[in-house]
Order: structure tokens, then C-alpha cells, then sequence
């Protein structure tokens, strides 16, 4: 096994709650040893709690990612200027004119879409990039980031929606990844963990209405989708699983099935106001 597989067993079988750290020591350690190009590729791998920076322009949140990190830099949806120095060379990524005005559409319609699925709070932000060298909308991909806190923190989601657009004829076909960090808590028992599923879609595009307003709604239905399977997925890993080791395996600890059943309904709560 050699040392990229080696770490990505050794996080998998650390606690989950605490990737961030995890993930840093390890890299410390590599970096150490000059495996820069490891502990690149152990950066762009693996999924952490997404962070908030203020966009000290309009004073609007917004997520951080490596999809939109230039050094210690983090470019905004709202005013595609980077944060904290804000400052740009040449080698600074921006989208292309064309694909920066359908990411600016992007994140006013996810915005809404975080309004609606996410009971008007947490942060939403969205981030495209080229991938062809003609500045069209026939091919590129992008980022669609959610993060929602409740309770003070006793239930956190982040999901991450990485995907690519790519055109064959006039079909448009969507790949998309998508992975969810969830970690619920109180005092008496903690979950935390992440799952992540593939989703693709094939759409004929039409002169019925303009290509943004195609992909957008292409790319609005299979995010959907995509984070209500994810969502059933972690109930029936989370919860139902619980309940088999709580009311199963460990039934002989006490005989208050009440209260056990008790513990299991304040976390699917936790779910569900997620």
C-alpha cells in the first residue's frame, strides 16, 4: 500500500469529528518528510467542515473551499474579489466573463434554494470555472457549497456539490459528486461522519429557453435529488443502524427501552432541523 492509500485509511479510521486536525497533523508530517505533492493531493481528496469568511465589501458570508483558494486567499461570489488581502496578480483565477455572469445567477438561485430547503438559514455559495478554452457555456464545472448550524453547534451539515458540465451534440451531460459531513451532538451521545454518492444526468437542450437558464435548472433538479437521497442515505445509516446497537446489541444495559428510544429521537430531531 503505498503512502496516499496508507493516509487515507489512518484518517478513516480516526475520529471523524475531528478531520480538520487530523488532516493537518498528517499533512505536517509529510511536509516534513517533502511530500509536497501528497499533501496536495490528501488536500484536494479529502472533504472538511466548510469555513465562513465575511466579504468585507457588502459584509455578506460566504464558504471556503479549495475550489475558490488562491494561496491564503478566498475569492467571493458576491463581489469576485478575494479575501482576506484581496489582492490579484496574473496567475490569480477568475472565471471567464461569460461563466462569471451564470455564477452570479448561480448563487441567487441556490440562495433561494437555501431559503426554501434549509428553513431560511446557513450560508450557501457557488463557484464555476472554465474548463474549455473558448469562454462558452458549452463545458465547464463548478462548486455548489451548503453549511447550516443549529443549537450552538450540537448539529452541523456541510454538503458539497462538485460537478461537470460537458456537451455532446446537443445533449449536456452532468456529473456530480456529491459528499455530506454531518455531526450531531449533545450531552449524552455524538455522530459524526460524511458519506459521499455520484450522480449523472443527460439533458437535450432546446431553443425553448437560453442555455443559463437550461443549466440552471438541469443543475438545480440533480442537486436536489442528489441531497435527498443523500439525506435518507444518512438516516438509514445513522439512525436505523443505532437502533439495532442500541435496541439489539446493547439491550441488556438497563431495561429502559423508553429512554434509549428517547436518545435516538433527539438525534433524528437533529436531523430534520438540518
Amino acid at each position: 500500500m503505498d503512502k496516499f492509500d496508507s493516509s487515507l485509511d489512518l484518517l478513516r479510521r480516526l475520529n471523524p469529528d475531528k478531520i480538520s486536525e487530523n488532516l493537518n497533523d498528517l499533512c505536517t508530517i509529510l511536509q516534513n518528510d517533502d511530500e509536497i505533492e501528497l499533501t496536495q493531493d490528501l488536500l484536494s481528496s479529502i472533504d472538511t467542515p466548510l469555513k465562513l469568511i465575511k466579504d468585507s465589501s457588502n459584509n455578506k458570508e460566504f464558504l471556503c473551499c479549495d475550489y475558490n483558494r488562491d494561496g491564503d486567499n478566498y475569492r467571493s461570489p458576491w463581489t469576485n474579489k478575494y479575501f482576506p488581502e484581496n489582492e490579484v496578480d496574473d496567475e490569480t483565477p477568475f472565471p471567464s466573463s461569460t461563466l462569471r455572469k451564470l455564477e452570479i445567477k448561480a448563487n441567487e438561485s441556490f440562495d433561494i434554494y437555501r431559503d426554501l430547503y434549509y428553513e431560511n438559514s446557513g450560508v450557501s455559495s457557488v463557484y464555476l470555472w472554465d474548463t474549455e478554452d473558448d469562454e462558452t457555456l458549452d463545458g465547464f464545472a463548478g462548486v455548489v457549497l451548503f453549511k447550516k448550524e443549529i443549537d450552538g453547534g450540537e448539529g452541523k451539515w456541510d454538503s458539497i456539490h462538485v460537478f461537470e458540465v460537458i456537451k455532446s451534440g446537443s445533449n449536456y451531460n452532468y456529473k456530480l459528486t456529491t459528499s455530506v459531513i454531518l455531526n450531531l451532538s449533545n450531552k449524552k451521545l455524538s455522530c459524526s461522519g460524511n458519506l459521499t454518492r455520484q450522480f449523472e444526468s443527460t439533458k437535450k437542450f432546446t431553443n425553448d429557453t437560453n442555455l443559463e437558464t437550461f443549466h440552471l435548472i438541469n443543475l438545480g433538479q440533480l442537486i436536489e435529488n442528489s441531497e435527498y437521497n443523500i439525506r435518507n442515505l444518512l438516516q438509514e445509516v445513522y439512525f436505523d443502524k443505532l437502533k439495532d446497537i442500541i435496541l439489539k446489541d446493547l439491550r441488556n444495559y438497563g431495561n429502559d427501552s423508553n429512554e434509549l428510544n428517547e436518545k435516538q429521537q433527539e438525534l433524528i430531531k437533529g436531523l430534520q432541523g438540518l
